[in-house]
């Protein structure tokens, strides 16, 4: 008997004739989360992969938590490693109920069995039936309970039988780095680390960009906003952070132009940035963490102004959702408790007291013609910050 962990994918599993491409990536995406922990051998087999420490003392809980995050994966369980014979599941699995009588108190249970192996002499309703037989006749305590039990003991019988009774719930998407490359506009929001954490789920490997104005914002909120790039980066495994100089941007805005386009104008400028450190890293396309009329520089008129000035795909994971929605994942994937820390970002300065909600892009090109964008940028790009952020 030996102790491994079970992990399980599924969307990849539509992917056809590629879909080996995207099995690799992902054992490559687990062996880059867990390499700290210890040697292990990973084995892919019948829409499974199984990690087999080859240490002792490995921490498997460690490793089940950094597993539960990495992209791709639907789930993992610890699991005992068996011989395929009967005799073999029985006397384990009696075992493992045993055990999990003394550590949890279980009065019910119920079997589910998968059999992967279509040699073995016994079909799966009859191992199910004949184990839980032999469970009930060892353990008197117990009671069977198709519906509610409090226990599950799974078994799957492949060239090897799996048993276990814990299901942990992982991130599912896809593999990062399965689908390109994006630059994240990453402010020290509630809003922008989830649509960067979205848009990860998909595959997308992400790097950030965070406009930074000091004095007028502080040096806790640059450190808010690399504290959230870690919370990605336990994700994502490494984020590079760009942090952008905006304050000489912004008091020129700020002087030259009217004051309802303050907000639209610095946004178009922002992205003229994020499009060039991307066109720079190979990023084929910007993530913000826009929703509609949640801003005036969220209507649809100040969307399509703002995407105007970039030739970038511009996504927008969180377009249609509401305030509460943003938040259920933000407080899931642990970044809602910093974003909420009261540092205040380059977005809540130099703000309009009556933003223009249905801007025209006539007029704010005739605006933007007062500044020299093009110098203002190539400055800013010049003195951008790049932090290297990993998980650790």
């Amino acid at each position: 008997m030996k102790k491994v962990i079970l992990v399980r994918y599924g969307e990849i599993l539509l992917k056809g004739l590629n879909r080996p491409v995207f099995e690799n990536k992902l054992i490559s995406n687990i062996k880059r989360a867990i390499h700290k922990l210890g040697k292990v051998s990973i084995i892919k087999s019948q829409a499974r992969i199984y990690i087999e420490p080859e240490e002792e003392n490995y921490d498997f809980d460690e490793a089940l938590s950094l597993l539960s995050k990495v992209f791709g994966i639907v789930s993992v369980s610890p699991v005992w490693k068996i011989d395929s014979s009967f005799e073999s599941i029985k006397e384990y699995s009696l075992r493992m109920v045993k055990d999990l009588i003394k550590r949890e108190g279980y009065k019910t249970f119920k079997v589910e069995t998968k059999r992967g192996n279509k040699r073995f002499p016994m079909d799966s309703p009859e191992i199910s039936r004949e184990l839980g037989g032999h469970i009930l006749s060892n353990v008197p305590e117990l009671s069977v309970d198709v519906k509610k039990p409090d226990f599950i003991l799974y078994v799957e019988v492949r060239e090897f039988t799996y048993i276990y009774s814990e299901i942990i719930p992982a991130v599912c998407g896809m593999p990062i780095g399965s689908n390109g490359k994006s630059m994240l506009l990453l402010s020290g929001g509630i809003d922008s680390p989830v649509a960067g954490w979205m848009i990860a789920k998909r595959g997308v490997e992400i790097e950030a960009v965070h406009f930074y104005s000091y004095p007028y914002t502080s040096e806790r909120a640059k450190e808010k906003v690399i504290e959230l790039a870690k919370i990605l980066a336990s994700y994502c495994y490494k984020i590079n952070l760009h942090i952008v100089p905006f304050t000489d941007i912004q008091l020129e805005i700020n002087e030259k132009c009217p004051h309802e386009e303050l907000t639209i104008i610095m946004r178009r400028v922002m992205m003229q940035i994020a499009e060039m450190i991307a066109k720079k890293t190979g990023a084929l396309a910007l993530v913000t963490g826009e929703s509609v009329g949640q801003v005036a520089s969220q209507t649809i008129e100040s969307l399509a102004v703002t995407n105007a000035v970039v030739s970038l795909p511009v996504f927008r994971p969180l377009i249609g959702m509401d305030k509460n929605e943003v938040i259920d994942i933000a407080r899931k994937i642990g970044t809602f408790e910093t974003s909420i820390l009261p540092y205040e970002d380059c977005c809540t300065v130099f703000v309009a007291k009556h933003p223009s909600t249905k801007p025209k892009l006539d007029k704010i090109l005739l605006s933007e013609s007062k500044l020299d964008i093009e110098e203002l940028i190539n400055k800013a790009v010049e003195n951008t910050e790049v932090l290297t952020i990993t998980k650790d």
